[in-house]
């Protein structure tokens, strides 16, 4: 009954006021940059919904619902531009901590969100995948989002990832435990373990690495996001609050990631004995050279 009366309220509200996405740019904006320097996978930390609504008087619920609207916008803008993965995070395992009104508000948006967006996603040809402890999850929830995998499975286009009660740390907890598992079974042996045996436990496996991570609102931190996955990501901290995110702000993010020289811990060629001069006069070496 809470998460019905609070669905309509952000309905009134969202039709009350002007839509968020104030600045569209239309795909022939992106093609400005060439594929070759597109990341093929995006995250983004969607973060600064509570503050937006605060900002405007509003409880923090809000905020969410505002949020969902750039949701919809960036996703239809990385299928439009061609942007293989997009990984975004929706609900992490230290969500659950927030208010129950808050954490309620948030399962009842996750259930409206699915309901109203699969057909269209599915129409695109956009694949689902949920990162994160499905199980856990309350059961509408768990049932929505399995529906949506499997619906998508098959789906050949943008691969958006859904980070659901996901946390880093618990993701490589588990890729560990499932190892150990192999190993006391004898389907793994202890020196069969490389990095590609743990890439295959994660909830990525099969997913490109992590070219570029957004966050928006300022905050400068992972929050226990993708830390395996982003290891040699690009990273933008956007000052815009997320329900503000828009197509224009999204792409000036593509432009600058386009414009950054990705070395992945080497040099290039022309500039390898400055660099690793001035790597040796520091006491580093070059593979802490970004």
């Amino acid at each position: 009954m809470f998460v019905e009366k609070l669905s309509s309220m952000f309905s009134k509200l969202l039709h009350a006021q002007p839509k968020y996405i104030t600045a569209p740019v239309m795909p022939a904006a992106a093609q400005q940059l060439p594929p070759d320097r597109l990341p093929r996978h995006v995250a983004i930390i969607m973060d600064g919904n509570g503050r937006w609504a605060q900002k405007r008087g509003l409880p923090r619920s809000a905020g969410h619902a505002a949020g969902t609207e750039a949701l919809r916008d960036i996703i239809r803008a990385s299928d439009d531009w061609g942007i293989e993965a997009l990984s975004l995070y929706a609900f992490s395992t230290e969500n659950w901590a927030r208010s129950k009104e808050e954490v309620n508000a948030l399962m009842g948006l996750l259930l409206k969100y699915f309901a109203s967006e699969i057909d269209e996603l599915d129409r695109k040809n956009v694949r689902i995948l949920i990162l994160g402890d499905v199980d856990g999850l309350p059961g509408p929830q768990r049932e929505a989002v399995c529906s949506a995998m499997e619906r998508t499975k098959d789906n050949t286009g943008l691969k958006l990832n859904i980070a659901l009660n996901y946390g880093g740390r618990a993701e490589l907890t588990r890729a560990a435990a499932r190892l150990a598992q192999k190993c006391a079974s004898g389907e793994l042996r202890p020196d069969d373990i490389d990095q590609a045996a743990l890439e295959n436990e994660l909830y990525t496996a099969g997913l490109p690495d992590v070219d570029l991570l957004i966050r928006t609102s300022g905050e400068m931190r992972l929050s226990n996001f993708l830390p395996w996955q982003t290891t040699y990501a690009e990273m933008i901290f956007d000052s815009v609050l997320w329900p503000d995110y828009d197509r224009a702000e999204y792409l000036r993010n593509l432009r600058a990631y386009a414009s950054r020289d990705r070395r992945f811990g080497g040099v290039k060629a022309d500039s390898a004995g400055s660099e690793a001069d001035e790597a040796g006069a520091a006491g580093q070496n070059t593979e802490e050279i970004s």
